[in-house]
C-alpha cells in the first residue's frame, strides 16, 4: 500500500526571473525623442511582460545609463543599443559604462542592419506616399545620422541593399554629420539618373535635430522615423534573446 507522502505532489518550482533589459538611447534635447522611446519601451513590456524593462541614456537625457546600472545593483542585465549600426557608443561608451557598474551585464548587438528594420522602413514610407509612381523613375534616401566609423558606415550601406532588394529601386545611404554623402548630394546624383521620385526614409529610432533637418531636404516625400513601429520593439527583444543565447553558449563552451 503506498504512504500517504507519496499521494502529496510536490512543491512546484519557480522559475529564476529573467534577466532585466535595459534599453540604451542615445539621448536628444528635442522633447519628442523621450516621449517616442519610453511610448517604444511600453510596446516592448506588452510583449513580453515577464522581463524588467529599464531605460538608460548615454548623454543629454535623465535617466543616465550610469544611473540605471547602479540602481540595479548586481542584477543581471542585458544592455541592447537603441542606435542602428556600429560605432563609438556601442563599441566605447556602453562597454565603458557596463564595465564599472556592479550589474552582471551582457551587451546585446545595436539593431541594425537586419531585415525587421527594413519592414518598418517600408511601412514608413508607404504611410507617407510611396508606391505611387512608377519604380523606373522612382529612389530612396536613406537619410543616417552618420560616424566616423567605417564599421557604422558600413552597416548604414548594407540597411541601404536590403531596402533596394525590397522596394526594386535605388536607394542611396546618405548623412546628416560625420561622413558623406549628404542628403542634398545623394539627391543630386539620383536626379542625374534620371530619377526624379526621390523618396526619404528616416533611419532615426526617434525625432530630433537630425531627422528634422533631413526631412526639410527632402525633394518629395519624407517618411516619419521608425519610432514605434511594432517590429521596433520586436527586434529589441530578438537583440535582447540573442545576448542571451550568445552568453548562454560561451558559458556552456568554458565549462565544457
Amino acid at each position: 500500500m503506498p504512504s500517504q507522502l507519496s499521494l502529496v505532489p510536490p512543491p512546484a518550482t519557480r522559475r529564476p526571473a529573467p534577466p532585466a533589459l535595459v534599453v540604451v538611447a542615445h539621448g536628444s534635447r528635442d522633447p519628442r525623442a523621450l516621449t517616442t522611446v519610453s511610448a517604444l519601451l511600453d510596446r516592448v513590456r506588452a510583449l513580453r511582460p515577464d522581463v524588467p524593462v529599464h531605460l538608460g541614456h548615454i548623454e543629454l537625457n535623465a535617466p543616465l545609463l550610469p544611473d540605471t546600472l547602479a540602481a540595479l545593483g548586481d542584477t543581471e542585465a542585458v544592455l541592447v543599443p537603441l542606435l542602428l549600426s556600429r560605432g563609438y557608443h556601442v563599441k566605447r561608451d556602453i562597454p565603458e559604462m557596463a564595465a564599472v557598474s556592479r550589474a552582471r551585464t551582457h551587451l546585446a548587438a545595436p539593431l541594425g542592419p537586419h531585415p525587421l528594420l527594413v519592414d518598418a522602413l517600408q511601412a514608413r514610407l508607404t504611410e507617407a506616399g510611396w508606391g505611387n509612381t512608377p519604380h523606373r523613375t522612382s529612389a530612396v534616401v536613406l537619410a543616417a545620422a552618420g560616424s566616423r566609423d567605417p564599421d557604422a558606415k558600413a552597416d548604414t550601406a548594407r540597411t541601404a541593399h536590403l531596402l533596394a532588394a525590397r522596394l526594386g529601386v535605388p536607394v542611396v545611404p546618405a548623412y546628416a554629420s560625420a561622413a558623406t554623402p549628404t542628403v542634398p548630394t545623394a539627391v543630386r546624383t539620383l536626379l542625374a539618373r534620371g530619377r526624379r521620385h526621390i523618396a526619404l526614409a528616416s533611419y532615426f529610432t526617434a525625432p530630433g535635430r537630425f531627422a528634422t533637418e533631413c526631412t526639410q531636404q527632402a525633394p518629395w516625400i519624407a517618411a516619419a522615423p521608425l519610432g514605434t513601429h511594432p517590429t521596433m520593439a520586436e527586434l529589441v527583444l530578438h537583440r535582447y534573446e540573442e545576448a542571451l543565447a550568445t552568453s548562454t553558449a560561451t558559458r556552456e563552451l568554458a565549462s565544457a
